[in-house]
């Protein structure tokens, strides 16, 4: 229930919520197509595959139902603790100015949510670490290299669409329904680029109704 409320939260951050929509179904689309979801449970299945291995028999229980549980737990903590706003604004402020704060506030809370995550969904949800590095690393490397040609637009419209994300990934945490939601992935960059498109066209992406 928290990240359904914080996904809605998020997704009211958008001057226009027709920018974080756009970017979800264009998103969808390209994700699907070169198959981001099948990518993630494949480097999932090939973190319990390793883990496995280094268990005792039988330690893990039945082989499929482990192997299912691990990489449910890694995909979905991996998606919870990279497309929140904390991720995207603290990623790049760190890049742009080195002031980390935000990561490490986002750092205890994520810390607190792994334990209640790890309950339910198993040690899978410890090896998200690897993907949070890489996606905050290279948000941060982002930053870095952009300088200040992230705005405060681009940011907002980036979480708008990372709450929508979360709302569908707090459908696979409530079991009520269970889409691809790595193959949505790419709206978090199409977002963005959409405010920046508009801007340079001259065209203003936050009419006034």
């Amino acid at each position: 229930m928290v990240t359904l409320v914080v996904g809605i939260d998020n997704a009211m951050l958008s001057g226009n919520i027709i920018i974080p929509l756009i970017s979800v179904v264009l998103g969808v689309i390209i994700g699907e197509a070169i198959n981001i979801q099948k990518g993630l449970d494949n480097f999932a299945s090939w973190l319990q595959a390793w883990v496995a291995k280094r268990s005792k028999p039988g330690q893990e229980g039945d082989f499929d139902s482990a192997r299912e549980r691990f990489i449910n737990g890694f995909v979905t903590a991996s998606l919870v603790f990279c497309i929140g706003p904390l991720t995207f604004v603290g990623s790049i402020q760190d890049g742009i100015s080195g002031n980390y704060e935000l990561l490490a506030i986002k750092a205890v809370l994520d810390g607190f949510a792994a334990l209640a995550f790890a309950a339910s969904l198993g040690i899978g949800v410890s090896f998200s670490i690897v993907t949070i590095i890489v996606i905050q690393g290279g948000l941060a490397l982002v930053g870095y290299l952009a300088g200040n040609i992230m705005t405060d637009d681009m940011i907002n419209e980036m979480s708008s669409a990372g709450g929508l994300l979360l709302i569908g990934l707090s459908l696979i945490l409530l079991d009520i329904k269970h889409p691809r939601m790595a193959n949505y992935l790419p709206a978090l960059l199409i977002a963005p680029l959409i405010v920046a498109v508009g801007r340079w066209l001259g065209i203003d992406v936050y009419p006034n109704f």
